[in-house]
């Protein structure tokens, strides 16, 4: 297998976790990344296999693929040891949810922050982050009876673990006002193929002199 991600790609990101956490071999091309978060040059198995021109992409003896939730679906089926979704069909149903959800309403909030780096007290970046700030009252609520956001481990805690290591970067980290949830993020983020691919992601940010949120920084002093 070989999956084309970028050191700086969260969706990327979320489907070399999955891969490890399968226990997958499989070789990872990196396309440069530049200081927008943006890749370039386009790499052209990239252009060839997704028509949004976005990585990840993924190709697997025949099979290629593009979006991070479609990965994840294909790499359930094809090895569904060790599972990443709930095994009951309703908790299934949950955790796909949430998946989408971090994808998809969580994150684009994080979007609008990108270009708000230097002027994170207009009205449109306190919105965003306001929204963000919603979002993680809604996880802690979860999060009561539970270590992970769907019961077990599964694709969605590597879903919003990821997008919220986006928004830590760009001035939408969570707070002491969400407790659980910071405890969630650290028995995630303690896990071994999350260490591996978000310790390489925040070792590019620092070898570039871009800043590294603190509850990571631990990561750069690993070998």
């Amino acid at each position: 297998m070989k999956l084309y991600t970028g050191p700086l790609s969260m969706f990327g990101a979320k489907a070399q976790i999955a891969m490890l956490e399968k226990g997958l071999a499989f070789d990872c091309v990196m396309v440069p990344f530049d200081r927008d978060d943006n890749y370039e040059p386009k790499h052209p198995e990239v252009l060839r296999v997704n028509p949004k021109r976005q990585v990840p992409v993924l190709i697997d003896d025949g099979i290629e693929l593009f979006d991070s939730t479609q990965i994840f679906e294909y790499l359930e089926d094809r090895f569904p040891t060790p599972p990443l979704w709930p095994a009951d069909v309703a908790d299934r149903a949950k955790a796909r949810q949430l998946e989408l959800k971090s994808d998809e309403v969580f994150f684009p909030q994080v979007v609008k922050l990108f270009g708000l780096q230097h002027d994170m007290q207009s009205a449109p970046a306190v919105a965003a982050c306001a929204a963000c700030a919603r979002f993680y009252d809604e996880m802690e609520a979860l999060l009561v009876d539970r270590d992970y956001l769907a019961g077990p481990y599964s694709f969605a805690d590597i879903a919003f673990y990821m997008a919220h290591v986006f928004a830590d970067r760009k001035g939408a980290g969570m707070t002491e006002a969400t407790q659980r949830l910071v405890a969630w993020r650290d028995r995630v983020g303690a896990r071994a193929p999350v260490r591996q691919v978000v310790g390489t992601m925040m070792k590019f940010l620092a070898n570039n002199g871009r800043p590294v949120p603190v509850f990571l920084q631990p990561l750069l002093l690993r070998t």
